[in-house]
């Protein structure tokens, strides 16, 4: 929902202000970690120094499913790969917390359909997704994005 009294906020100002964010801000602390809820996502990632990504997924939050879109521009890596991502969301209190900007930090590779790796993902809120993946294609994955993740 927009607020009419806040100036709109740029997606691609949003998506430079969280890869610069991403680079400094360390996942929480173990003991700052509440599990709330699980995702799955599918995306496409294209990178030659820089990357781009797109895809869905599904937040499973409080017994019910909620379907949402992820996009993302970042630094780090070569390839083009199709990754499927499962793992737990952390710190959720509110559905409203869920869509916006996150920052990313991930590393992997793939060749053919034997790939793997391992993702943090967290917004301003504190909402952290600590996901694995399973990737097809040719990559190799190190580095920060920033994706934005919106409710479809």
């Amino acid at each position: 929902m927009i607020d009419p009294r806040r100036p709109a906020l740029g997606r691609r100002r949003a998506l430079a202000g969280v890869a610069t964010a991403a680079l400094f801000v360390p996942p929480a602390h173990a003991q700052e970690r509440v599990k709330s809820g699980t995702v799955d996502i599918e995306q496409v990632q294209v990178a030659f120094i820089g990357s781009g990504n797109v895809g869905g997924g599904t937040l499973h939050f409080h017994g019910r499913s909620y379907r949402f879109s992820i996009g993302g521009l970042g630094v780090g890596g070569f390839g083009f790969s199709k990754m499927e991502a499962y793992g737990d969301v952390y710190n959720l209190k509110e559905l409203r917390q869920f869509p916006g900007a996150y920052g990313q930090a991930r590393y992997g590779a793939v060749a053919g359909d034997k790939g793997g790796g391992e993702m943090w993902l967290q917004n301003p809120d504190g909402v952290l997704l600590n996901l694995k993946t399973r990737r097809q294609g040719l990559a190799v994955s190190l580095g920060a994005d920033a994706v934005i993740i919106d409710f479809k």
